[in-house]
């Protein structure tokens, strides 16, 4: 049967149908001018002076962390991380060149525990990436305290947490890199997408030469193709040759296109909009949730943040009668879409094996990786739906402790 509360959505706007119908018909479709004011704008919601478009949340990890290379970093060099996230996080730090070093997360945030980040830090350790999951911010303040006292950069992996603040200020502002993606479950979505953002100029302009290869050619005109006129300073290599063709870094292959940017211009001209139904959908549920333990548990916001309403994570408790699966199948089969929440990718994630880790190493991520799910919360449902989810919860507790 259909869902009657599934898991995502997107909303595609005219605007962005315009937007679409008018790169198809100028046959100017690979980064442009859309591509362009859509950094523009995503600069302007996050409140940093630079934003750079990319293929996907993956590439925007990837990216800002490779940008440590041109900035003394080794390869091989460490990249301290939780070690619950989607496996993509991981994933990241070793296609830019590191090695990815976990630390164990808080259950009750589902964030990086900032008390056990010191105890990670080795001489070879150049960068922190803790990650906003499931758009709740990660303990900032204390994070950029000790990666200041170690001379250590911070990327923000914000891929889930569009509209979370942290005392105030947008996470992707927090740090000297944020890392969002614009997959299609996300507030503001291209379909395919992710942007790192950053006040660092420098940083823009290497991640803008590593999206397209390495190339020299890197400024923010050139780089996205927004004219077929002449410009001058692609010709400033030796004896006036086309810096498009020369290559100064090991690059990637990762840029957006004008359609994907289109849609995501329209997410953005009603930014708020989707950001405040989703708002209230997730808050109507967690401020409720109490009422459920002490079976299940999920995260809270505190006055000092709001969080990014992505999705609405839950966890079963060990003294719950039931079991993950049990518990997902009954919403399931009672119209509410489920996803599993991530592994623990040092000890869940095969493909880690070879870094050493073993069970038990990170039992709080463990626990998660084993107990918890994720529902959505997004703008095509609202305080029905979510009525609709705690009743069906309720009934399949209450059904359980008569069993």
């Amino acid at each position: 049967m259909p869902f009657k509360v599934p898991f995502g959505t997107i909303t595609i706007t005219d605007l962005a149908i315009k937007l679409i119908n008018e790169s198809l018909d100028t046959k100017r479709i690979s980064s442009g001018k859309l591509v362009r004011l859509f950094e523009d704008k995503f600069a302007e919601i996050v409140g940093v002076s630079e934003a750079v478009a990319l293929s996907s949340g993956t590439d925007a990890d990837i990216l800002a962390l490779a940008v440590l290379h041109d900035f003394g970093a080794h390869r091989g060099d460490e990249v301290i991380v939780p070690a619950l996230s989607f496996v993509s996080t991981g994933g990241a730090i070793i296609h830019a060149g590191f090695t990815p070093v976990f630390v164990d997360v808080e259950r009750s945030t589902l964030n990086i525990d900032p008390s056990k980040i010191e105890a990670a830090i080795t001489p070879k350790t150049r960068a922190i990436m803790p990650v906003h999951l499931m758009g709740k911010p990660a303990e900032m303040n204390t994070i950029n305290a000790i990666a200041q006292k170690y001379n250590l950069a911070v990327v923000e992996d914000a891929a889930e947490a569009h509209g979370a603040l942290y005392h105030g200020k947008p996470a992707g502002s927090l740090a000297d890199m944020g890392a969002f993606s614009t997959y299609i479950a996300h507030i503001i979505t291209t379909g395919e997408g992710g942007v790192v953002t950053t006040d660092n100029e420098e940083y823009a302009e290497v991640i803008r030469s590593l999206r397209s290869h390495g190339r020299a050619c890197a400024c923010k005109q050139c780089s996205l193709n927004t004219t077929s006129g002449y410009c001058a300073k692609r010709f400033r290599g030796e004896g006036g040759e086309d810096i498009r063709f020369t290559f100064e870094r090991i690059g990637y292959s990762c840029k957006m296109n004008e359609m994907e940017a289109a849609i995501g211009i329209g997410a953005m001209e009603i930014y708020h909009q989707i950001l405040n139904k989703r708002h209230d959908n997730l808050k109507h549920v967690l401020d409720r949730f109490d009422q459920f333990a002490p079976f299940l548990a999920t995260i809270k916001e505190e006055e000092w943040e709001q969080i990014g309403p992505h999705a609405i994570p839950i966890i079963i408790q060990e003294d719950a009668p039931f079991t993950r699966v049990e518990f997902s199948q009954y919403l399931e089969h009672h119209g509410i879409e489920t996803r599993t929440l991530f592994n623990s990718m040092p000890t869940q994630c095969q493909g880690f094996n070879y870094l050493g880790y073993k069970l038990g190493d990170f039992p709080n991520a463990e626990y998660i990786g084993n107990n918890a799910i994720h529902l959505g919360c997004h703008q095509d449902v609202g305080v029905e739906e979510m009525d609709f989810v705690l009743e069906t919860i309720t009934e399949f507790i209450r059904s359980k402790a008569l069993s």
